[in-house]
């Protein structure tokens, strides 16, 4: 059934209007206005509920960032200990290596100050001559009991027979040094053998005090005296 809707005369003419509104287009016209009001209400709780997720998303975010600055805080100062303790260590070895390096230079020059044959050649004292002929050579006279000794370190290159002091020993001191000890006492070392400053070499007895002590740089003879360090 039409509804009629009556509208106001005029105020000139007097007459009322009538309008017929036929049911479905008020149908139409509530379907029209709720299908408004819900997508409205759609719209606006979308809107909320992304804003909310929004919001979650970066609270989300903030703590994963904050976990993730303070993970880094902690590995920075994890790997500051690390670094602090290899310096460290660095540090112990150089100056281990310093240390080691010194006692191996220290050790090689005691060493090569051991091989230079600057020691007196009797374990006692003993009155000296020099031969002014020929080959310098030293001519020690010396006490019974005393020893014929290496002046330095050395290798024994040779153990001969000598035309007048019976027996002679050479001694390479491996850095031109050679020294040449001529004696008739009992010999106590052999070729090869490697020896000490203060080894013995011969035995001296009642007969055979005399020593002919010489002395050879990088092949030529020199005055063992030069070389000798007396005391006393």
């Amino acid at each position: 059934m039409d509804q009629v809707m009556l509208v106001a005369p005029e105020t000139v003419t007097g007459e009322v209007k009538q309008y017929r509104i036929r049911p479905w287009l008020n149908l139409f016209l509530g379907i029209l206005l709720c299908v408004a009001i819900g997508s409205l209400i759609g719209y606006f709780y979308f809107q909320t509920s992304e804003k909310a997720r929004m919001k979650k998303e970066f609270e989300v975010q903030t703590e994963n960032w904050d976990k993730s600055k303070d993970e880094l805080i902690r590995e920075n100062k994890e790997l500051q200990l690390e670094i602090d303790s290899l310096n460290e260590k660095v540090q112990i070895l150089s100056e281990t290596v310093n240390q080691k390096t010194m006692n191996e230079e220290q050790l090689t020059a005691i060493l090569e100050k051991q091989s230079v044959p600057t020691g007196f050649p009797l374990s006692k004292s003993a009155s000296m001559d020099m031969v002014t002929v020929g080959d310098p050579m030293c001519i020690f006279t010396a006490s019974a009991g005393a020893m014929v000794v290496s002046t330095a370190t050395g290798e024994v290159i040779a153990v001969n027979d000598d035309p007048e002091y019976v027996h002679n020993i050479w001694i390479d001191h491996g850095n031109g040094y050679i020294t040449i000890y001529r004696n008739s006492g009992e010999v106590k070392v052999k070729q090869g053998e490697k020896v000490n400053a203060g080894n013995a070499l011969f035995l001296i007895s009642g007969d055979n005090g005399k020593l002919g002590y010489q002395m050879m740089q990088d092949g030529s003879y020199i005055d063992p005296m030069t070389v000798l360090e007396i005391s006393g």
